[in-house]
């Protein structure tokens, strides 16, 4: 009995636990960062499939995945009325079962295969990844409602996040080197050897992490969800309602748009990069791997960014990141445009190692600001709803990436883009650069504007926190301070008044 409830007992935040909290990114971070860079290409160039077949795998399980991910929202947050979430947790259950089946990313990178068999085997890869993940991204809201302790696992997270960014492109590279640069079988290594680390990774998460037990108090709020009444269709369409009502929050809405365009535009970037460093740079496919193993830099950014989160606040880290990536793309754009010739390694080394300091600010953000949101949503609703939160995050940012990808795709079959071929038309070569230029820097470019109206940082969230525990203490919400008042509406765009509903009972007293 005592294992089976040790899932719910909390223990200390250390660094060790926040890394085996955070060695699950391995996987959003490795496996993502592969595909992002090199499955398009792997699909090209020895799969004997066009840019707009491989767009349409990528795509077509993206927009799978995104329908897992709404239906993981409200399944994991539910999933504590079976018998397996009560005795494994309704978030470290997916966990438990995600392990083993991680192995299946072997079987993305076996060439020579059909459509079908692509399409198959990215589709259930996409899926599963996405039933695990979502669980997983609500465990520092489960396991502390302090802003330091949770930044330490999100930065811990993001560090790990960073490794894998760097492993899955330095790897690559290296693989090339010793395998050849026209074989396939650096891609299945790779796969294999990160398939491994998945799977092992994910099981340590869910050794060494817990869970909030679901209260009687939870219970009440959770089963208000309009997925659990009425027919089916009443269901669904509560379903939807629930995640709709995510929308409310103010700081979510602008949250959720800088998180969907700038890591939309940091994929962007990755699918075409190593098509830019070929064939508009005339480089090999080594160089692209090894400039985009600069990401290295990611381990130290994130280690500084985390002093930055608690000291100047997320607004300060989106304009610092989001800049510096605009700024190193009008750099890559000007050497493709201005034809240079000497020293270009090294000047694309210099550009590649300041934008990864920019992507990397780019990735640790908006997943150190996350397990804040949904503290926004329990004083409006007085439920805790993270999985429906990471749901909603999870479903917005792979549609559009999908959408992304397929676009992708169409504009270098559009722009004469030839399948296996060494070299491409001027034409080709100037759709790729502009991809990346305004591709990539428009949707940044968006998400920065969205970021400097951002209001969410450690003491607005104090804040907050400080009125949720003196609510649920029993205070009254006509004691409310002004300042405290105003706070809230800021953050989530609900009038006071219409805060931490009160039900029948308490209305009667």
């Amino acid at each position: 009995m005592q294992k089976q409830n040790r899932v719910y007992t909390p223990r200390k935040i250390t660094v060790w636990r926040g890394i085996g909290y955070g060695i699950v990114d391995f996987v959003g971070g490795g496996s993502m960062t592969i595909i992002g860079a090199w499955m398009l290409f792997f699909y090209t160039s020895y799969c004997n499939l066009t840019a707009v077949e491989g767009a349409s795998i990528i795509g077509a399980a993206r927009v799978a995945d995104a329908i897992c991910s709404l239906l993981m929202g409200s399944l994991t947050d539910n999933f504590y009325k079976t018998k397996l979430g009560q005795r494994f947790g309704r978030r470290h259950f997916f966990l438990l079962i995600g392990s083993p089946l991680m192995l299946l990313y072997i079987t993305l990178w076996i060439a020579g295969m059909n459509y079908w068999y692509y399409f198959a085997t990215y589709m259930v890869f996409e899926v599963i990844s996405s039933a695990m993940m979502i669980p997983y991204e609500t465990l520092p809201n489960e396991m502390t409602d302090d802003y330091n302790q949770r930044t330490k696992l999100s930065s811990a997270r993001m560090f790990i996040s960073a490794g894998a960014t760097f492993l899955a492109t330095f790897i690559p590279g290296q693989l090339f080197a010793i395998l050849g640069q026209h074989s396939p079988m650096p891609f299945l290594v790779n796969g294999t050897l990160f398939a491994i680390i998945f799977a092992i990774g994910v099981y340590v998460c869910y050794a060494v992490t817990w869970e909030k037990p679901v209260t009687e108090e939870m219970k009440k709020e959770l089963e208000k969800d309009s997925v659990n009444h009425g027919s089916v269709f009443q269901r669904i369409w509560g379903l939807l309602k629930d995640y709709g009502s995510t929308l409310r929050i103010k700081s979510f809405r602008k949250h959720l748009l800088i998180y969907l365009f700038s890591f939309t535009g940091k994929d962007t970037f990755n699918t075409v990069f190593a098509y830019f460093c070929i064939y508009c740079l005339g480089l090999s496919a080594t160089v692209a791997a090894n400039m985009l193993s600069l990401s290295l830099i990611g381990l130290l950014v994130t280690i500084v960014a985390g002093f930055g989160m608690v000291k100047f606040g997320p607004k300060f880290l989106y304009e610092v990141g989001y800049g510096l990536m605009l700024l190193m793309l009008v750099g890559y754009y000007l050497i493709f445009q201005l034809h240079i010739t000497s020293h270009t390694i090294l000047l694309l080394f210099f550009v590649s190692l300041f934008y990864q300091i920019g992507r990397a600010t780019l990735e640790f953000t908006p997943w150190n600001v996350f397990p804040f949101i949904p503290d926004l949503d329990e004083i409006v609703t007085k439920r805790r709803r993270a999985g429906i939160f990471a749901a909603v995050m999870s479903f917005t940012r792979k549609s559009t990436v999908a959408v992304a990808t397929i676009a992708v795709g169409f504009v270098l079959d559009g722009s004469g883009f030839t399948k296996n071929a060494a070299t491409q038309s001027l034409a080709t070569q100037h759709a790729i650069a502009n991809i990346l230029l305004f591709g990539t820097g428009g949707l940044v470019l968006i998400a920065l504007l969205v970021a400097l109206t951002f209001k969410l940082d450690k003491r607005t969230h104090q804040i907050v926190l400080q009125e949720i525990v003196r609510l649920r203490n029993g205070g009254q919400k006509k004691d409310v301070k002004p300042e405290v008042a105003e706070t809230v509406k800021e953050l989530t765009g609900v009038s006071y008044d219409d805060v931490w509903p009160e039900d029948d009972l308490e209305r009667n007293k």
